[in-house]
């Protein structure tokens, strides 16, 4: 099968006024869609349910985004056992139709490029450029997990005694849960689902309850890529009210999701228990967030670790569970840098995502909105506030001004406990070795920084910073694929590494077959 080389999706450039016209269109025709129903889809055919998931924007709560089909423990089962039925003839096709199907999702989403952004918007809450980096990440997923399929299919080379062939080749698992977040709703979704599905397993596709109509919308775009009835159930619901029965059921084989610590860590323990007619251990691939640092030194590059601080943090607001939520800055340079950090977060412009120039948007919902207000709260107690104010009531939509803590201690709340919004603790650290000190000083360990210009400093980083993803003299957000593979270690998960070599591997099984002859 002759593929030209992997190379991740191109950015949109939205200096270009094309482009900027392409969304404001795409915007206004998403627009007018806003308020429709989506059922949820088992066994390829629609499914009415008697609740729904009502999507609101949350730039504009009152305004609703779509209706989505609410399953219950019915609807679970319904899609465990369509799933179980496809995976009988899916988990023996051809691994290169299977990619072939990926390619064709890669190039729906390529041409459907605006309208995803809209969704992303509307629902997501996130501003263009960061809307586009998320659906450019789904769709280098589909392109990488085609190519690692196709090298994988034929197994892996092993040594053979004489008279004898040995081969060693992977197999699918059987069934899997896909629990997404709605953070990257596009591109975890797209990422975790096509895995799945590329190795020849089926799944039941659940995504966030905040972010179901994108859901829909990567249900769909399997669908017109061909993928057969079945293999991908389309299963929208509350967490607490099928999250429990999918992960216990004995015919699911495996389970994907992102999300918090609190849920992952229950999925891992639901997991491990087995179940009456259950004939194997479960499988969890779990990525569970992180209270990531960045380390700034007194030989840094100030003005750049400045800026990329700024980026991380405040990327969508803060909701990445990779962005910067602490920056430990040495003594030497701490007043310094705290000041350009200040200046360039009172600069950004906060509001509805439908502007270009909008650079934080709203957190996703009011739950989230509530939380993050209580840590600001907390904060005042904690460290001084030298940027942000009480947010207004979330009625006009869940915005969250950036907000900076100074003289932070680095065992405060704040310092220690996933936030995911945009605040930021701003740490003194004496030295190298207590700036490295505080950074490990975390049950998580995702992602991580270094500005340096130290090269003893970042060689001890490379080995004794505790990240799975670790950046050195740049930002902490926005892993490529194939290019930066994604995942943590300690609580912040099983360190997967989605858009990695390791990651198909993952969802099959190894097998050895020795032929004397």
């Amino acid at each position: 099968m002759g593929l030209p080389p992997y190379r991740n999706e191109p950015y949109l450039d939205w200096s270009d006024e094309e482009n900027v016209e392409k969304m404001r269109a795409a915007l206004k025709k998403v627009g007018e869609r806003l308020g429709e129903s989506y059922p949820l889809i088992i066994g390829g055919k629609p499914v009415e349910t008697e609740g729904e998931i009502v999507s609101v924007n949350p730039a504009d709560p009152p305004q609703v985004v779509g209706r989505v089909g609410r399953a219950t423990e019915r609807e679970a089962d319904r899609a465990l056992e369509a799933a179980t039925r496809a995976f009988e003839w899916w988990s023996r096709s051809d691994p290169e139709a299977r990619a072939r199907i990926l390619l064709k999702a890669s190039a729906i989403m390529k041409r459907r490029r605006f309208e995803l952004l809209a969704w992303e918007v509307y629902e997501g809450g996130k501003p263009w450029a960061e809307a586009d980096a998320q659906v450019a990440e789904a769709i280098d997923f589909l392109e990488y997990y085609a190519r690692e399929m196709l090298r994988l299919k034929d197994g892996k080379e092993v040594y053979s005694v004489a008279g004898e062939e040995s081969r060693y080749f992977y197999q699918p698992l059987g069934v899997g849960v896909i629990i997404a977040p709605w953070n990257f709703p596009t591109a975890i979704l797209t990422g975790m689902s096509s895995a799945a599905i590329v190795t020849g397993n089926t799944i039941v596709m659940k995504p966030s309850e905040y972010t179901s109509v994108i859901g829909a919308q990567v249900a769909d775009i399997f669908r017109e890529a061909g993928l057969p009835e079945g293999v991908c159930n389309f299963c929208p619901g509350y967490g607490s009210e099928i999250g429990d029965y999918l992960v216990s059921d004995p015919r699911t084989r495996f389970i994907s999701f992102t999300g918090s610590m609190r849920t992952g860590l229950r999925i891992n323990e639901l997991a491990a228990r087995q179940r009456p007619a259950q004939r194997w251990i479960k499988r969890v691939i779990a990525e569970m967030g992180g209270k990531d640092a960045m380390i700034v030194d007194a030989s840094a590059d100030l003005e750049s670790a400045a800026q990329d601080l700024i980026i991380s943090a405040y990327g969508y607001a803060g909701q990445k569970c990779s962005a910067a939520s602490r920056a430990i800055i040495h003594q030497d340079v701490y007043d310094e840098v705290l000041q350009k950090v200040v200046e360039k977060a009172r600069a950004l412009n906060v509001g509805a995502p439908e502007s270009p120039e909008v650079f934080v948007g709203p957190v996703i919902s009011e739950p989230q909105f509530e939380k993050v207000t209580g840590y600001i709260e907390i904060g005042k107690g904690e460290g001084e506030r030298v940027l942000g104010e009480d947010p207004n009531s979330p009625e006009k939509g869940y915005f969250i001004p950036p907000t900076v803590y100074a003289e932070v201690d680095p065992r405060a709340r704040i310092a220690q406990e996933e936030i995911f919004g945009p605040v930021l603790s701003v740490i003194r650290a004496r030295d190298f070795d207590e700036a490295l000190r505080i950074a490990n000083d975390s049950p998580y360990g995702l992602t991580g920084g270094v500005y340096s210009g130290d090269r003893e400093h970042l060689e001890r980083a490379r080995h004794e910073f505790k990240a799975g993803n670790l950046y050195f003299n740049r930002k902490i957000t926005g892993a490529l694929v194939g290019v930066q593979p994604f995942g943590g270690f300690d609580m912040s998960g099983t360190d997967s590494k989605a858009g990695g070599p390791d990651y198909l591997p993952l969802h099959m099984q190894a097998k050895t077959v020795v032929e004397r002859f």
